[in-house]
């Protein structure tokens, strides 16, 4: 009887670890990324361009979207940009949007771009943090990943290196 027990346990952990080996999903390239299981229905995603002229994008073009939250006093954001802009010039089917929390400041921005060397990227504002505040953003940098059809699928608190091939070849399973 002990036997029959032992075996039918040893029978239920191997289909168990087996069955979570076939359905876990491409592994998270950084601990500091958020995956949602569903992903979060988003409203309107609106702020300004650098003319301070609202923007609002597209949910359902079939692109992917990175917002990236950033200040110009942050020494994260400033890391991780030149790697949001190589990921803008290569993949033609991921928009990013870089949208600086700050009063807008357009010398500043531009210089801080200019010094990055940063060559395909925009500027954007969230001048009143309304963007901010729908997403709930407690801190810069965070990247907001929103899928083809507009939805917040993941979120990053934190630097990353957007064109680590880890992070490309996580991304990609996403197109």
């Amino acid at each position: 009887m002990n036997i029959l027990k032992f075996s039918f346990i040893q029978l239920f952990l191997f289909a168990f670890f087996k069955f979570n080996s076939l359905i876990a999903a491409e592994p998270l390239p950084f601990n500091n990324i958020v995956l949602h299981k569903n992903p979060l229905q988003v409203s309107q995603v609106k702020f300004k361009d650098f003319s301070l002229k609202d923007i609002q994008i597209n949910k359902n073009d079939g692109n992917i979207k990175i917002l990236n939250f950033w200040a110009t006093w942050c020494g994260q954001c400033k890391n991780e940009m030149p790697s949001l802009d190589v990921l803008q010039t290569k993949y033609s089917n991921v928009l990013v949007f870089p949208i600086n929390l700050e009063k807008p400041n357009k010398k500043r921005t531009s210089q801080i771009f200019k010094d990055l060397n940063i060559q395909s990227l925009k500027i954007y504002f969230d001048p009143e943090f309304k963007l901010a505040k729908q997403f709930r953003i407690k801190g810069v940098p965070t990247t907001i990943l929103l899928n083809k059809n507009g939805n917040e699928f993941a979120r990053i608190v934190g630097e990353v290196d957007f064109y680590d091939e880890r992070f490309l070849k996580w991304l990609n399973q996403f197109s």
